[in-house]
Order: structure tokens, then C-alpha cells, then sequence
């Protein structure tokens, strides 16, 4: 069954204003399964993925345009960049919005097509996985930003809401149907992406050892990047690290959060945080086999702040939003500030607990945004486990996870 996504909105906005509409994000995210859904009638759809789509598109752009006519969805399109020529031409002749649709799972490839064909007639809009808002029907609405109406936790939690459970399964759209195998899925999925993914963006010769450069990320997310430590835990230089890092990024598998930073604060840490964008995969590369585990085990702490990360990066960017006004803070003194969600000139300050219960201890380091010339500060939220929203100090609440 079909769960409605938060990004058709955003989708069906993007095509009333630009002529072309890219959609990014990590395969099997559900870019295709959307566009099936909500396309207006007449639209055509093909994949690149067709051996025979994909010839006639490299031989002849033009030939495979004429078979396949505006209006028009094109999946995988970064496997023929020389498509992005004939579609700035066939959008130039005419002045009407929304007559392409462009898909891929590999941003690298594809935003320098872009860069050089299209600037000016596309608009970008990244998809992940399923949020937790579309997975149990409530939560916010919009891009969460503490303080904003819909974004508290007004309404009661859903019933029989497990969000440990949740935190394992993952994301994935196809792992909502309970008779998918949990292990077997990500097997699948982590052996699919080294076969195609990677070899297409970078030539790994051995993929036993990027394997377990994704398990060594998998076993930092929610902590400050340190190339030199993958570097020696996954047994390769840091020239590697850096290539492959930039893999993960280009094909959606990992975040890198980087901090909040103005002129006036030249003693944060420009130091990035790195984040795996689907703890279900996270888990799987690190053996946590059952929710119940993972909640007991030494990783739990990152993994809720992994997951948490996750949903608020989802709800800007399923909003339309680039994402890159939630940032973290850290400064020389090692005081922290797990999220720092920039709203123009105000800054909304965010902890993460796993706890119910916070007390205003946990956002004593809130109080140094104060110091920062040029900005104002806003509301300020404790995500955690609590059932229930309340203030923790004035301006602070304290929010339920499921009401991100």
C-alpha cells in the first residue's frame, strides 16, 4: 500500500514554477514509486535503467525524445549525462512549467550536468527515507523549527508507538511491509549498492575493504569526522577516506552536519559531524540484529541522535529546503550544542536526550548563542522520549520524538 510522502507537495509546487524538476536521493528511497503516484495524467516514464532506453539515449538524445515526448519522467538519469543538452533545448522552445522530471540516485554526476546544462530551469528537491511522520500518520508539518505551531507535540502520541523499533527497522519504504526480512533487505541493498553505485562513481578494486569503510562510518555516526581514524580502521590512507567519503555523500548513504560559524565566532570547531542517514543500515553493518539490543547496547546514545538528526534534515528537506541551516555548535571550550537550526537571523537551539525526564541542566550551553553578535535566539527544544511536551526552562520545551 502506498504511504503518502511529505515531498508530493513540494514536487507538484517545484513543476508549476521551474520547467525541469531533479529529484535526488539514495536508491530506494521511493523517488520513482512518488512520481508514479502523483505525475499529472499524460505524463510519460522511462527508466535508464532499460538496457535499450539507455543505448538510445547515449546514440542519439534527440531520437529518444522524439520517442518518448514532453511531458516526460526520466529515472536514473545520470547513467546518460549527454541527455541534459537536448532536454535545455526542448525546454527552451516553449514557455510552459513542469515538462520534465529528471531522477537519480548519484548527486556527484548529476549537479555537474546540471551545473553546465541547466542552471536557471531546475529546481532541486532531495528525498530520503520515510520519515517518521509518514510512517505513523502525525507529527509536524513543514520544516521543524522549534516554537512553530504543529511542531510541539499537541496531539496525543500515536498508539502502540515502539520507537526503538522504529530506529532498527529503518527507513526504507519497502521495510513497512512487515514480511520483509529485515537482514535479508539490507543484505541485498549493501551488496547492490558496491555493485553499482560505487563502481560508477570511483574504481574500488577491492570491495571487502569499502565495506568496511562503511562500517567504521556506520560505528561514528553522531560523532565529529576524524579522517585519520577511518583512515587507520579501515586500513587504507587518508586520500582514500576523503574519495570515499565523497561517495557516500554523492550517493545519499552518509550526512556531514557541519557547524554553526560566523565571523564573530572564530573559536568554533569548523570540524564536521558524520551522520549515516538510515540507522536501519547503520544497524545492519554493525551487527545490532533486534531493536531490543540496540536499545541496551554501547551505541544507543548515537544511534537516537542519528535518528533524530535524520528527521529534522527530512522535514527541511522534503520542505524544499538544501538543509544547511541545521548545523551543530561546538567551540573551543568543548562546549556543545547537539542542533542549532538557523532561521535567517535567529538561531533555535536543540538537544537530544534519550531520557523522558530532562532538567534544565541539559541546555545549560544554550546560554552562549546569547554572545553571538548579528543573531538573535529563538525557542529552543529537548527532543527525547518524553509522552508528553513541557517547559524545561523559559523558551526551552521539552518534545516529543514522534512530534519532529
Amino acid at each position: 500500500m502506498y504511504v503518502h510522502r511529505e515531498a508530493e507537495s513540494t514536487l507538484l509546487d517545484l513543476m508549476r514554477q521551474f520547467k525541469v524538476v531533479l529529484v535526488t536521493g539514495a536508491r530506494q528511497v521511493g523517488k520513482t514509486t512518488m512520481l508514479h503516484h502523483v505525475l499529472p495524467e499524460g505524463f510519460h516514464y522511462v527508466t535508464l535503467d532499460d538496457p535499450r532506453a539507455s543505448a538510445l539515449a547515449q546514440a542519439d538524445p534527440v531520437l529518444f525524445f522524439d520517442d518518448h515526448r514532453l511531458p516526460v519522467a526520466v529515472d536514473e538519469v545520470q547513467r546518460v549525462p549527454g541527455l541534459f543538452q537536448q532536454v535545455k533545448f526542448l525546454v527552451d522552445q516553449t514557455p510552459e512549467t513542469g515538462l520534465v522530471v529528471l531522477t537519480g540516485s548519484q548527486t556527484f554526476h548529476l549537479m555537474q550536468g546540471v551545473s553546465e546544462s541547466l542552471a536557471g530551469r531546475v529546481a532541486v528537491l532531495e528525498m530520503s527515507g520515510m520519515s517518521l511522520r509518514e510512517i505513523i500518520g502525525c507529527g509536524g508539518n513543514g520544516p521543524y523549527i522549534p516554537g512553530r505551531p504543529g511542531n510541539g507535540g499537541e496531539a496525543e502520541p500515536p498508539e502502540g508507538l515502539h520507537i526503538w523499533d522504529i530506529i532498527h527497522r529503518g527507513s526504507m519504504p519497502r521495510l513497512l511491509d512487515p514480511s520483509i526480512s529485515w537482514d535479508a533487505y539490507y543484505t541485498g541493498y549493501v551488496r547492490t549498492y558496491l555493485e553499482r553505485d560505487v563502481r560508477d562513481l570511483v574504481n574500488v578494486k577491492e570491495e571487502e575493504s569499502f565495506y568496511r569503510f562503511l562500517v567504521v562510518c556506520a560505528a561514528r555516526t553522531g560523532q565529529l569526522l576524524n579522517r585519520n581514524d577511518l583512515a587507520r580502521d579501515s586500513g587504507v590512507d587518508s586520500k582514500t577516506v576523503q574519495s570515499w567519503l565523497s561517495v557516500l555523500q554523492a550517493s545519499g548513504i552518509v550526512r556531514l552536519l557541519r557547524p554553526f560559524w560566523s565571523n564573530a565566532s572564530k573559536r568554533l570547531t569548523k570540524t564536521p559531524k558524520l551522520y549515516v542517514m538510515d540507522t536501519g543500515l547503520a544497524c545492519h553493518l554493525l551487527g545490532w540484529g533486534t531493536a531490543e539490543t540496540l536499545r541496551r547496547g554501547a551505541m544507543a546514545g548515537h544511534m537516537f541522535e542519528t535518528f533524530v538528526v535524520g528527521e529534522v534534515l527530512r522535514s527541511h528537506l522534503n520542505a524544499g529546503g538544501d538543509a544547511r541551516g541545521v548545523q551543530f555548535y561546538r567551540d573551543s571550550r568543548k562546549r556543545e550544542i547537539d542542533l542549532v537550526i538557523q532561521e535567517g537571523r535567529v538561531l533555535h537551539p536543540v538537544e537530544i536526550k534519550m531520557a523522558a525526564t530532562v532538567n534544565p541542566g541539559a541546555v545549560a550551553n544554550f546560554s552562549v548563542l546569547d554572545g553571538i553578535d548579528d543573531y538573535d535566539v529563538g525557542a529552543g527544544a529537548v527532543i527525547c522520549q518524553t509522552r508528553q511536551p513541557y517547559s524545561v526552562t523559559a523558551g526551552v520545551r521539552a518534545v516529543p520524538v514522534w512530534s519532529v
